[in-house]
């Protein structure tokens, strides 16, 4: 069989493979604990989230009837789907192994799963309807800031939306904030960034980092974001699992990860894609 891992069942394993590949995917996917979650659950495979339009309100006369406003809702339907990975582990480079092969199998089960479910997220960016940049510029602190006020004028609050963008498009970021890494003594912001090479909170805008998104065909031009939570949505039928299958005539075990879930856009005004070109590429 072809992809095999080689160098007794894999059951004594299996409880760590599982405890690791959960604690793996909850630590590397930056992107699902910054969308709004939903759960599939009770049959079917879709989800319908009701979006709601905003409501003004009008001021009336004492003793004068109000008149009514209808709420109408739109909705989203997100529908998921299955991704997995496979591996074959044979009984003598389980057992011949120096390290421990279960936490091993977990921990790139989940860094793939995770990778995976980020990629899928990140692509949403790109059906903003807000685009900042057009492939050709490099990032400025001020690109935060205008994606923010565009939020803000939208009413939505700052600290509940975030950026991400690619370690080369952030190398640009941090670049312009402290005059090309040589003015240690603008400010705590700026200070920051060169200790520890982390831009924390711009504008009020909590800024990460992933190498979970490609380019766009061209070298170093990659599409980020700034959104608030309620932006993008995942809607998890199924969380990481794992199963195993003996296959005594290889002395072997098929280990398979498995996740159901599905990505969607909710609200397209609440998100800003930023389209910049690395400097450095």
């Amino acid at each position: 069989m072809a992809n095999e891992t080689t160098s007794s069942t894999v059951s004594e394993l299996y409880t760590e493979i599982v405890a690791e590949a959960e604690f793996v995917i909850q630590e590397k996917s930056i992107m699902k604990n910054l969308v709004k979650n939903y759960t599939i659950a009770g049959g079917g495979k879709t989800v319908e989230v009701p979006i709601y339009s905003a409501i003004a309100a009008a001021a009336v006369a004492e003793a004068t009837d109000l008149s009514n406003t209808a709420v109408n809702p739109t909705s989203v339907s997100i529908t998921a789907s299955e991704v997995g990975v496979m591996t074959t582990l044979t009984d003598l480079a389980r057992n011949s192994a120096p390290r421990n092969v279960a936490a091993d199998i977990g921990r790139l089960f989940g860094e793939g799963i995770a990778k995976k479910m980020d990629q899928d997220l990140i692509a949403l960016f790109d059906g903003f309807s807000t685009t900042l940049g057009d492939g050709t510029t490099a990032i400025a602190a001020s690109s935060i800031f205008n994606a923010a006020s565009t939020l803000r004028a939208s009413g939505l609050p700052v600290e509940e939306c975030f950026c991400i963008l690619h370690p080369k498009i952030a190398y640009d970021l941090k670049a312009n904030l402290t005059n090309t890494f040589a003015n240690p003594n603008a400010g705590d912001l700026q200070n920051e960034a060169l200790r520890s090479g982390y831009v924390g909170q711009l504008a009020g805008i909590s800024v990460f980092e992933t190498s979970n998104m490609s380019d766009t065909g061209t070298a170093g031009d990659y599409k980020g974001a700034v959104f608030h939570r309620d932006a993008l949505a995942l809607a998890m039928m199924q969380d990481i699992k794992i199963e195993t299958q003996r296959d005594a005539s290889l002395r072997a075990d098929e280990i398979v990860a498995t996740a159901v879930y599905g990505v969607g856009e909710l609200h397209d005004s609440y998100g800003v894609e930023l389209h910049f070109d690395s400097s450095i590429q």
